[in-house]
């Protein structure tokens, strides 16, 4: 199962009234520059999140504007390997959806998916619905505060629910009349 990934909200909240706690590097940070010298909303990046996030069992792919910054800097502060990066379309996005639909639904080529963003929207839901024909939790994050255990409750469900079984060599269908991309309720 694959999950994109953004940065910037999901990772890295901003834009609630704060103060935000304050976090120090993963082992795997090193002896690199003090945070703040890297990325000054860089110490808001909880490294617990990381753990968290291989433990989903997913392929995990960077959907950010970070692009491969994300393995030089967010990986190692959150203890992650070096992770596909979703590339930038090379021709505007039709109007409407996030830049990054048309993209993963190329990378994602038919199979399940999770996307984390905190800029998914109705158009990409309409989107992902008409096009890909495998489940896809399309899962909006509130940028305030980041992935939560709430967040994290709503994946884990979800992929608990559309598990390929061990024999599938192929992506499942859709459950009979789903007919949207699955969002957390309220979101």
């Amino acid at each position: 199962m694959l999950l994109f990934l953004d940065v910037d909200g999901p990772l890295i909240p901003f834009g609630g009234p704060g103060p935000y706690p304050a976090h120090r590097p993963g082992p795997s940070w090193g002896p690199r520059a003090a945070p703040d010298e890297v990325h000054p909303l860089l110490s808001r990046l909880d490294p617990a999140l990381g753990p968290r996030l291989l433990a989903l069992g997913c392929e995990l792919v960077w959907a950010t504007t970070w692009l491969d910054d994300a393995n030089a800097v967010v990986a190692p502060w959150l203890g992650l390997p070096r992770l596909p990066v979703l590339e930038p379309p090379r021709t505007p996005a039709p109007s409407g959806p996030h830049w990054k639909t048309p993209s993963l639904l190329d990378r994602a080529a038919g199979r399940p998916f999770v996307w984390v963003d905190d800029e998914i929207s109705a158009v990409d839901e309409d989107l992902v619905a008409a096009l890909h024909p495998a489940p896809a939790l399309l899962h909006r994050v509130d940028h305030r505060h980041g992935l939560t255990d709430a967040d994290f409750a709503v994946l884990e469900e979800w992929l608990r629910a559309n598990a390929a079984p061990a024999s599938a060599s192929a992506p499942f269908p859709p459950p009979p009349g789903c007919t949207r991309p699955r969002r957390a309720p309220g979101r």
